[in-house]
C-alpha cells in the first residue's frame, strides 16, 4: 500500500513538473532578477552598483510616482463599476441560447479580440477634433455645438479613455457572466416564477448570490487590467496634458526607458506588484468567505 502511494506521489509530481518548471523559468527567475535590479541604481545604459533599498525610499518622497499611482486608483474605481454594471446587464439580456441573442453576444464581444493598441489608435481618431466620427455624431445630436479637442482636457481625456475601454473590455465580463447565469439550473429559477417571484425579485434573490464568485472573480480581473494600463494613454493622451494622466505603469514606463533608471523603475514594479498583491488576496479572502455554509 505504501509503495502504491509513493508511486502515485512520484507520477504526480512527474505530471506537475513542466508546469513548475515554466512557472519557475517565467515568473520566479524573473521575479527574482526585478528584486535585484530594484537594489541597484543600474542605468538602461549600462552599469550600477548595490545600494540598498534606497530606490525604495526615494519612492516614498517621490510625488510624480504617487500623483501616478492615485490617478491609476481613480480610473480603476470609476472604469471598474461601470464595467461590472454594464457587463451583468448585458448577460441578463443575451444569457438565453436564442439565434438573435447569441449573434448579440458575439458582436459585444468582438472588440474584445481586437488588440489594445489598435482599439487605442481607433478611438484616438474617432475623437479627434477634425476627422472623427465621435465629433460630428455629438454636433448632428446638437450635445455640442461645435467639434471639442479632447485631448486639450485632463478630464475630457480622462473620459474619452473611459468610453474606448468599456467599448473594447465590456464583452469580456459579459460572457463570465452568462456562464454564471447559465450555471444556474433553469428548475431553480422555473420554481421561483411558480411561487410569484417577479424578474427583478428572481436576479436579486437568485441569480445575484449565486453568481457571486464569478462577479467577485471579473471584478479582480478588471481592476486588476485597470491598474496596469498603460497603452490606451500612451496612445490616446501620450500622459497629457502636462503629465496629468499619466498612470502608474507609464511613470515606471518613463524612469525606466526616458529618463534610463531601470533600478528605479525596477524599485517601482515591486510596489504595484505589492498593490496588485493586495488586491488579489482580498479577493480571495471575499471569495473564502462567499463560500462559508
Amino acid at each position: 500500500m505504501a509503495r502504491s502511494r509513493s508511486r502515485g506521489q512520484a507520477q504526480g509530481w512527474l505530471f506537475l513538473a513542466p508546469a513548475l518548471l515554466f512557472v519557475a523559468l517565467f515568473v520566479i527567475a524573473p521575479l527574482g532578477q526585478l528584486a535585484a535590479t530594484s537594489m541597484t541604481d543600474r542605468s538602461l545604459l549600462g552599469g550600477g552598483r548595490f545600494i540598498g533599498f534606497a530606490n525604495y525610499v526615494k519612492i516614498w518622497h517621490d510625488s510624480g510616482f504617487w500623483r501616478a499611482l492615485l490617478f491609476t486608483v481613480k480610473y480603476t474605481l470609476v472604469l471598474t463599476p461601470i464595467l461590472m454594471g454594464l457587463g451583468f446587464a448585458l448577460a441578463l439580456l443575451v444569457s438565453d441560447n436564442t439565434p438573435l441573442k447569441r449573434l448579440t453576444r458575439t458582436i459585444v464581444f468582438l472588440p474584445v479580440v481586437i488588440g489594445l493598441s489598435s482599439s487605442s489608435l481607433l478611438w484616438f481618431w474617432l475623437f479627434d477634433e477634425r476627422v472623427g466620427l465621435f465629433n460630428r455624431l455629438l454636433v448632428d445630436l446638437h450635445v455640442i455645438r461645435e467639434p471639442m479637442v479632447w485631448f486639450v482636457s485632463a478630464d475630457l481625456a480622462f473620459w474619452a479613455v473611459v468610453i474606448a475601454i468599456t467599448w473594447k473590455v465590456v464583452g469580456f465580463g459579459m460572457v463570465l457572466f452568462v456562464s454564471g447565469i447559465q450555471a444556474i439550473h433553469s428548475d431553480i429559477l422555473e420554481a421561483a416564477l411558480v411561487d410569484g417571484a417577479g424578474y427583478w425579485a428572481r436576479v436579486r434573490l437568485i441569480i445575484l448570490p449565486l453568481c457571486r464568485r464569478v462577479l467577485l472573480l471579473t471584478t479582480l480581473v478588471s481592476a486588476i487590467g485597470s491598474m496596469l494600463a498603460f497603452d490606451q494613454f500612451y496612445i490616446m493622451t501620450s500622459g497629457g496634458p502636462r503629465g496629468q494622466t499619466f498612470t502608474a505603469v507609464y511613470s515606471i514606463y518613463q524612469s525606466s526607458f526616458v529618463s534610463f533608471r531601470l533600478g528605479y523603475g525596477a524599485a517601482l514594479s515591486i510596489v504595484l506588484m505589492l498593490i496588485i498583491l493586495v488586491l488579489s488576496a482580498v479577493q480571495i479572502a471575499l471569495t473564502a468567505r462567499g463560500a462559508e455554509p
